[in-house]
């Protein structure tokens, strides 16, 4: 089964210490790109995140963001005063007393501007990234079940288009014997015409030779053939198959263009250029498969 690599998943859920939100929208690259927005206190957690996306989506711009809005103190921060700190920065203002002969209460507010003097001491994250690990999974569920629902319906059209190149292939088979007579019928008629003439046998021999060459358009139909059971086997195989298709698609164009230079006859120009019409539906849509 194919996956699209255009999807989006997300969840919101309400935790004793507070909201957790996440979003993740993916669209379609050559290469996997992770892109993490996260808060500050949560950027330990990056690692994790990549590793996790990882080794589940192979391709893809992936734009992983993550919202987080605390309830109050209940994240476990608290403020400490440096004890140690404070004493000597009150023996300080004591000796200065002494040595200035004044006495002036210490000014506790600027004093608690001192670097270092109250700390901050965080809280144990340990629950809050287990929680969030927890719903990223599930939202990454979510987005996987999405891109391969998308790719359902891409694997069906690409299907149509498939079955429409065989449809060609099989007309062009058929027409082909009809083909060659009534240009075998045009070269008699316009030998016939020059029967008065002195003609130089090699050079006729020469010219009917050149034209059965171009008329010869076997070998591409086959191939065409082989390409679009190739392409049947890809779409099921469950993996990543985004650049085996567009690699495919290449050897679609090479041979219609091949089969459209070869054309000599209005049937074989018109399945030349329905033929490029399916490949150009299929690319635009391959373009987007993981």
């Amino acid at each position: 089964m194919i996956r699209s690599m255009t999807a989006y998943a997300g969840a919101e859920k309400q935790f004793p210490f507070g909201r957790l939100a996440w979003e993740i929208r993916s669209v379609n690259h050559r290469y996997l790109d992770v892109q993490p927005r996260l808060p500050e206190e949560f950027r330990a957690m990056e690692p994790a995140i990549r590793e996790r996306l990882t080794t589940s989506l192979q391709r893809g711009k992936i734009d992983i963001t993550l919202r987080f809005h605390p309830s109050g103190a209940s994240v476990g921060g608290s403020l400490q005063l440096n004890q140690e700190l404070a004493s000597s920065l009150l023996d300080i203002h004591t000796q200065l007393e002494q040595l200035s002969g004044q006495q002036q209460p210490p000014n506790l507010l600027a004093l608690m501007r001192w670097p270092e003097l109250v700390q901050e001491q965080a809280g144990d994250m340990a629950p809050i990234y287990a929680a969030a690990m927890e719903m990223l999974e599930s939202v990454l569920e979510q987005l996987i079940a999405a891109r391969e629902r998308e790719g359902e319906k891409m694997a069906q059209m690409i299907n149509e288009r498939l079955q429409g190149i065989d449809n060609w292939i099989v007309n062009l088979r058929q027409w082909l014997p009809e083909i060659r007579e009534k240009l075998r019928l045009r070269m008699s008629t316009k030998v016939e015409a020059f029967a008065d003439q002195p003609l130089d046998p090699g050079r006729l021999e020469q010219e009917v030779a050149l034209l059965a060459q171009k008329m010869d358009v076997d070998e591409e139909l086959d191939r065409l053939a082989a390409h679009v059971s190739e392409a049947i086997h890809i779409l099921q195989r469950d993996e990543a198959v985004g650049r085996r298709l567009d690699f495919l698609m290449q050897e679609f164009n090479r041979e219609s263009n091949t089969l459209g230079s070869k054309s000599v006859d209005e049937k074989t120009s018109k399945a030349s250029v329905e033929l490029k019409v399916l490949i150009e539906q299929m690319r635009e849509q391959i373009q987007n498969v993981e």
